[in-house]
This record gives C-alpha cells, sequence and structure tokens, in this order.
C-alpha cells in the first residue's frame, strides 16, 4: 500500500478544500485518464483497490500511472476514550483530492478496454469520476 516514507511531522491539521484543482489537472503521461468530480481524501486503500482492479481487467497490456499519493496521516483516537489529552495516534494515509484531480491515466491500449478499466475504478472510490481521452482534454482546455 502507498504511504511515505519519512514526513516531516507525524501529524498534520485538517486544512480545507476549497475551489477546484489547479495542479495534476491535465493528462501528462498516458492517453487517458480518470478524473474526480468531487472532492475527498482518498485512502491508501481505496487508491490501491481501484489500481488492482484497473490492472487486472487490462491484464497488464498498458501502463498505468497513479497520480495521486496519499502524503497526509490520519489520525483517531481509540474507542472509548474521553475528550481531551491530545491528539489520537495516526491511523492511514490520505490523498487530498479536489473536483478535476487527474488520478489515474492509461496508455498503450485501445479506447473501449481503458474506458472499461477506468469504469471498474471508478465504481471502487467513493466519489463521482469521469473518463476522459488526452485529445478531448486538450481540446476543451
Amino acid at each position: 500500500m502507498l504511504s511515505p516514507k519519512r514526513v516531516r511531522y507525524r501529524k498534520v491539521q485538517r486544512g480545507n478544500m476549497p475551489g477546484n484543482a489547479t495542479r495534476c489537472n491535465t493528462v501528462v503521461f498516458g492517453e487517458y485518464a480518470l478524473v474526480a468530480l468531487e472532492r475527498i481524501w482518498l485512502t491508501n486503500r481505496q487508491i490501491e483497490a481501484a489500481r488492482v482492479a484497473m490492472n487486472r481487467h487490462i491484464k497488464r497490456g498498458g501502463k498505468l500511472w497513479i497520480r495521486v499519493f496519499p502524503d497526509k496521516p490520519y489520525t483517531k483516537k481509540p474507542a472509548d476514550t474521553r475528550m481531551g489529552k491530545g491528539k489520537g495516534a495516526p491511523e492511514y494515509w490520505v490523498a487530498v483530492v479536489k473536483p478535476g484531480t487527474v488520478m489515474f491515466e492509461l496508455g498503450g491500449i485501445d479506447k473501449e478496454l481503458a474506458s472499461q478499466a477506468m469504469k471498474l475504478a471508478g465504481a471502487k472510490l467513493p466519489i463521482k469520476t469521469k473518463f476522459v481521452v488526452r485529445s478531448d482534454f486538450e481540446l476543451g482546455g
């Protein structure tokens, strides 16, 4: 599963996610992409589930790029714990995803197979997603 090798701070503040994605919002590596339409914290397990679903469908035929990385620790206090006594321990890692973020890219396969693979991956994610083709993306701007 994806997680950083080391981080500067063990615990971080939640922050907020206003607006749309201003970076990672274009298709760079492959010909096809899966774009987020909602904002969310994607967990490392969700990213891995989508990756496995895509790889199984394309039967390792093309090349897959994962454009999101879970680098934010999600902390949680244990069950049956009273309020106070500081912030909880890190439980898992999340990636901050805004609307318009390119999450996965595929290349080296035909459009129909890529579309089906991205649809399967989108079903594994808890947000609405959109399948885009690089040529359409560049024309639409």
